[in-house]
């Protein structure tokens, strides 16, 4: 199936790709890339504090990109919800092997994080 501009939801695919452009957000995909883990286990992985990982799960979780399982012991284990979200980065892992050096350079005002709805242009 070809994917073209029609067959999809431009607002709701730029919020996907919104999602998934907090750093933290994708680092915390990329250590669920290897199965499931606590919230521990990813303030370990990802280097930040545990309420900012809690904070970026919601996220995760709320948008349908995680799942959580209760454990014992009230642990909490994440992981990736669907599998499409496993492509999606294995592609961008290819596309940056590609274009990464271009994109790293690029000094569009627009490519900044953080610059909302005024990236409408």
């Amino acid at each position: 199936m070809a994917v073209t501009a029609s067959s999809v939801d431009l607002s709701v695919a730029a919020r996907l790709f919104h999602g998934l452009s907090d750093p933290t957000r994708l680092s915390i995909l990329l250590a669920l890339l290897d199965g499931e883990r606590r919230v521990t286990d990813l303030v370990a992985a990802v280097g930040s504090s545990q309420s900012n990982v809690s904070n970026h799960l919601a996220c995760l979780r709320e948008c349908g990109l995680v799942v959580d399982r209760p454990a014992e012991r009230r642990q909490v284990f994440y992981s990736i919800a669907r599998p499409e979200l496993f492509e999606v980065l294995a592609a961008t892992e290819r596309l940056l092997a590609e274009a990464g050096h271009e994109v790293r350079l690029c000094t569009n005002p627009l490519m900044e994080t953080g610059c909302g709805e005024d990236c409408d242009g």
